[in-house]
């Protein structure tokens, strides 16, 4: 099918589609000016920072907790992500299976508690960010992937999951896609409004007495005696205990430089369908994602209209992160072209708004944390874009570990261990190219993976799309 992607884009709107909301979007809060302290300061207004304050609030409402955000809350990765809210704390049911077998019955048992957790915490501070738990579809988009998928199936109701198989017959009833060839249904992952999530959980912070400055890089950590001074670019915030949660951003530690590297992941949203859904179907709202090596994930939002990402993950020479990279226009074209094969009743349908920005990712795909400092000094890092449910996790652990505290979830492997770390420059730039090009070689070979690939899932490493 041959689609004219310029023409499809050219209404694009150059901001992601959840941010621009104008009506919704709260009014950016103070920078820290001068000297402050506070018991507990965290780095961060994204997701994992939101969740840590609310959580150190309500567990102890006398801590005096102080958030600075370099940028305004959930402005990058929490504001403009696909609003994917899984229950996996591993990346998928497979990642976790290939580094935590043992593990996974606890992993999944906590998964399911975090996103409940999740659910009860919108409704009981009024949080309207249009939580639904529709699940999921993993669909097979080539013969040589439904094997692996229906592998999944078998291994996760091993384990007690309540996931299922659909043919391609029941799935293309659910929606109307002729490249469907079978899917994995998963009822443990909800979707959400992401930046209206990352708002109301500001909101609530500030209701509970989270003191939250915006605008407010902070530059350097350092120790001074049994204190932690966060700098700033006007002023500076001492604390007991520090909770990093700066996500793809350069780390305030030296030791977690190799550890996590930034990749551009790149979204569009059509115009509403109005009537024009009924031509997919589609009406459980489902989200998406395809089971390709480098796969699309998609969605319905509100009012109707498709989110359609994923496929490029771009990573630039250096960790560099630059205004101008989120912006891709071959992707977006790349990206129209392939809306069009899944959709081709759709093939018509214009883009109201094209985006892109980074977003962190180890090696093992999912988060890892850590303390420095002497205990005083947490973090939790490395979600690889699964991070809208795992980061509430993530939170509670940073705080366990800073705390001092001896609990189920310090004692996982999974939180215990720690990603290999990435190369230096310029074997890093090298390795991620040669990746990429090895993934999309596979996807064209009915999966085969090359010497390349199958060195790195020895090894336990890899790059995810």
């Amino acid at each position: 099918m041959t689609v004219d992607a310029g023409r499809a884009l050219r209404h694009a709107a150059p901001v992601p589609y959840w941010l621009d909301q104008p009506h919704l979007r709260p009014d950016p809060l103070a920078r820290l000016s001068g000297d402050d302290s506070c018991d507990l300061a965290i780095v961060g207004g994204g997701y994992t920072g939101l969740w840590a304050a609310l959580l150190a609030k309500e567990e102890d409402p006398s801590r005096d907790v102080a958030l600075l955000e370099a940028g305004e809350c959930g402005g990058a990765a929490s504001g403009r992500n696909g609003g994917f809210c899984a229950a996996s704390l591993t990346h998928g049911f497979g990642n976790g299976m290939a580094r935590w077998p043992h593990e996974m019955p606890t992993l999944l048992r906590m998964g399911r508690e975090n996103l409940d957790a999740i659910e009860e915490t919108l409704r009981r501070h009024h949080i309207d960010c249009d939580f639904q738990r529709t699940g999921e579809l993993d669909v097979a988009t080539a013969e040589w992937q439904v094997p692996e998928l229906k592998e999944w199936v078998e291994q996760a109701q091993q384990l007690g999951e309540e996931v299922r198989w659909l043919d391609a017959e029941e799935v293309r009833a659910q929606v109307h896609s002729p490249i469907y060839r079978g899917a994995v249904f998963d009822p443990d992952v909800a979707l959400v409004d992401p930046a209206r999530l990352a708002w109301g959980l500001r909101a609530a912070c500030e209701r509970l007495g989270v003191r939250i400055h915006e605008h407010t890089e902070v530059t350097a950590l350092h120790r001074d005696g049994t204190a932690e001074v966060l700098t700033t670019g006007y002023g500076s915030m001492r604390a007991r205990r520090v909770a990093l949660a700066t996500n793809a951003f350069r780390p305030l530690l030296r030791r977690l430089r190799l550890h996590v590297v930034p990749v551009y992941d790149y979204a569009l949203v059509t115009e509403p369908l109005g009537d024009r859904l009924a031509e997919v179907g589609w009406a459980h709202r489902q989200g998406i994602g395809d089971a390709g090596n480098q796969f699309h994930y998609y969605r319905l939002t509100e009012d109707n209209r498709i989110v359609w990402g994923g496929y490029d993950a771009i990573y630039h020479y250096g960790n560099g992160m630059r205004l101008e990279h989120e912006q891709r226009p071959e992707t977006f074209a790349l990206l129209a072209r392939h809306f069009a094969q899944t959709f081709p009743q759709l093939s018509d349908v214009g883009f109201s708004h094209a985006w892109g920005g980074v977003i962190d990712t180890s090696t093992r795909f999912s988060a890892f944390w850590g303390t420095a400092h002497e205990g005083r000094v947490g973090y939790a890092l490395g979600y690889t874009g699964l991070g809208v449910g795992a980061s509430r996790f993530g939170a509670r652990v940073m705080l366990d570990l800073i705390d001092g505290r001896d609990t189920e979830r310090t004692r996982l492997s999974m939180v215990r261990s720690r990603p290999t770390p990435f190369p230096p420059e310029p074997i890093r730039y090298g390795a991620v190219q040669l990746t990429r090009w090895s993934m999309d070689h596979a996807d064209r070979s009915q999966g085969r993976r090359n010497l390349w690939l199958r060195t790195l899932d020895r090894l336990g490493l890899g790059f995810d799309s």
